[in-house]
């Protein structure tokens, strides 16, 4: 709640001038054009002041100059005393108030302010409407609705935009898609305001209609359209149309640079990330804390700590995200030593850490395998800094005991948490049952999940590969059957891979690449290296009880085996190969890798869907343990 500072005249108004001395008197244009021009406070208070000592303290014209202004350089506890002292204030003086507290994010005081204003015999106007339907959450929204209807303001376009608008961001997007259809006309705000609700909500198709219907388009619209593709899984479609947006000569902002980093991101496309970092720095668009953070997230996530930790350390006022953005990157690759070292810098120079801090360092506690180290964090973070535990903690914590073997102890955090689990930690739990043998325990929490109606996809999955670690076919052949009748699928597992600014994926099998033929000639060559080096194929991981050759076979046509091979085949002799795969990386293949990375002498680094691996000279960054 804003405290309201009164306002007191340096010295009580003088009497009116005589007329003798009139002419000589500052005029009311005179004033206005000083109030509109003090770009500060204290130039602001001295024109104040010289307007009360002329006796111009009751004109309502500067006034309510005055008023703006005070709002307009953060005292808006100046504004509501003038205000309050304004006699008889119109709709404009009520407006005008009920606009910068909007604009300041004070939505109840706005409405608060607009009911006064109705209880007063006040009316309001189409700029009122515009001002007060800032509003966040529905039924006042709603109740503005009628409002706007009782006084005639619904079929203004400013007014519909703003309800269009209101019922975006509550996600009522039936009752939004209803005012934007029956809008007269319809501008480039109204256009972009429904695409931002299609976006927001995950309708990117009807976004993209809408948008390609656009006669022109303004840099907002050009980033909602980019930012929606981006938050909703689609980074290569979200990098396709920031190139369109260059080619068309848009010059793209902050805005837009954060969305296209974060697409590359998500896509390990390092090249393109490489690329945009130069484009930031020669479009002189300033590296600041925020798109600095930005680029530390995409560095991580594109496997490249080292121009990370650059970006990092040239960030000059590092604020807690940037910090939080570091470490989980480092606990990401499986750096735990370096992310408790920056955990430790964080806090002796006076950052306090957040839910996220944490959730960085319980993660590379538990890439690796460091158990009483994330307990004792866990505990610092309830019993010393009054965080209270999410769902992301207790899957951290869950993942941390359960691969290092305290099946039990996992299971019991997770009977005892204070919430519900989601899926993603039982699936944690099962998937280490898998991975120590376990079955006892995997199939007791897959029939508490099916009888609880809380079974998924991966619940199915990990439970057949429990069984088919142990050699249980029937019971591999019975979860499948289960799967097909319920119309169940297995995430199919993906790879891509980035060269020459391209993305290339790749599926298990795959032969839709132009370049087949010389894909598949490099595995035979793979093959054959592996051979010399004596390596047997770990086939018994094969889902399915088929014959020794079969199995061999299905796991040579590996999406990662296939991306490296590609990667073979189209970079240069040295050169870092780099995958982003969907799925954890499989025993078979982490093997198969770190054989590639000595045979070849090349540098292999695999994102999966949990951690990175950095496969050198025949190691693994995670020391097999993952």
């Amino acid at each position: 709640m804003i405290s309201f500072t009164p306002f007191t005249p340096l010295s009580p108004p003088p009497p009116p001038p005589t007329s003798a001395a009139t002419h000589s008197l500052p005029s009311v244009d005179r004033f206005a054009f000083l109030i509109e021009n003090s770009k500060s406070l204290t130039r602001l208070l001295q024109t104040h002041a010289a307007l009360l000592r002329h006796g111009f303290h009751d004109h309502p014209i500067l006034n309510f100059k005055l008023q703006r202004s005070y709002a307009a350089l953060g005292r808006l506890d100046y504004s509501v005393t003038l205000f309050r002292r304004t006699r008889n204030p119109n709709v404009f003086f009520w407006t005008s108030l009920i606009h910068s507290h909007a604009q300041s994010g004070l939505h109840d005081l706005a409405l608060l302010y607009y009911s006064q204003m109705l209880t007063q015999g006040v009316e309001p106007n189409c700029f009122t409407f515009s001002a007060v339907l800032k509003v966040n959450s529905l039924e006042p929204g709603r109740a503005l609705h009628c409002h706007a209807i009782k006084f005639g303001f619904d079929s203004d376009l400013y007014v519909r935009t703003g309800l269009v608008d209101v019922y975006a961001r509550a996600g009522d997007v039936r009752s939004a898609q209803h005012l934007f259809d029956t809008m007269p006309g319809k501008s480039l705000v109204s256009l972009t305001a429904m695409i931002t609700c299609y976006a927001k909500h995950g309708k990117v198709d009807e976004a993209r209609a809408l948008f390609d219907g656009m006669r022109d388009r303004d840099v907002v619209c050009w980033n909602v359209m980019i930012d929606g593709y981006t938050q909703h899984g689609m980074p290569n479609e979200a990098l396709l149309l920031f190139r369109t947006m260059l080619a068309a000569k848009v010059k793209p902002n902050e805005v837009t640079v954060l969305s296209a980093l974060s697409a590359c991101g998500q896509i390990g496309a390092l090249e393109s990330g490489r690329w945009l970092h130069t484009y930031i720095a020669n479009n002189r668009i300033q590296i600041n804390v925020h798109v600095g953070t930005a680029l530390i997230d995409m560095y991580s996530k594109c496997g490249s700590l080292e121009d990370a930790r650059l970006v990092f350390d040239r960030i000059r006022d590092k604020d807690v995200i940037a910090w939080n953005t570091m470490i989980v990157g480092y606990a990401m690759h499986g750096f735990s030593q370096e992310a408790m070292l920056l955990f430790n810098e964080m806090g002796r120079i006076g950052y306090q850490p957040t839910d996220i801090t944490f959730i960085g360092i319980l993660s590379a506690c538990a890439h690796a395998g460091l158990v009483s180290q994330g307990q004792k964090f866990f505990s610092s973070m309830k019993n010393n800094y009054g965080i209270k535990p999410k769902i992301e903690h207790y899957g951290c914590m869950v993942n941390l005991l359960s691969r290092a073997g305290h099946l039990e102890e996992a299971y019991d955090l997770i009977k005892n948490m204070d919430i519900d689990p989601d899926p993603v930690l039982w699936g944690t739990l099962l998937g280490a049952c898998r991975l120590h043998g376990n079955t006892a325990l995997g199939e007791e929490i897959a029939e508490f999940l099916v009888s609880h109606d809380l079974a998924n996809s991966g619940t199915y999955i990990l439970l057949s590969n429990i069984y088919a670690a142990t050699g249980n076919w029937d019971g591999v052949a019975k979860v499948r059957t289960i799967m097909k009748e319920s119309g169940i699928q297995k995430e199919p597992g993906c790879s891509s891979i980035e060269v020459n600014n391209k993305i290339h994926e790749f599926v298990a099998g795959d032969k839709r690449h132009l370049k087949s033929k010389q894909i598949y000639n490099m595995l035979e060559e793979i093959n054959g290296w592996l051979k010399a080096h004596g390596y047997t194929p770990q086939t018994d991981i094969v889902l399915h009880d088929l014959g020794e050759k079969q199995k061999e076979q299905s796991l040579e046509v590996h999406s990662e085996k296939l991306a490296i091979a590609f990667g073979l085949i189209s970079t240069k002799p040295g050169a870092t190969i780099k995958i982003v795969k969907n799925l954890r990386v499989c025993l078979d293949c982490h093997a198969v890798t770190k054989l590639i990375s000595k045979i070849t002498g090349r540098k292999i680094i695999m994102r999966d869907r949990n951690r990175f691996h950095h496969f050198e000279n025949g190691e693994c960054s995670c020391g097999d343990y993952w």
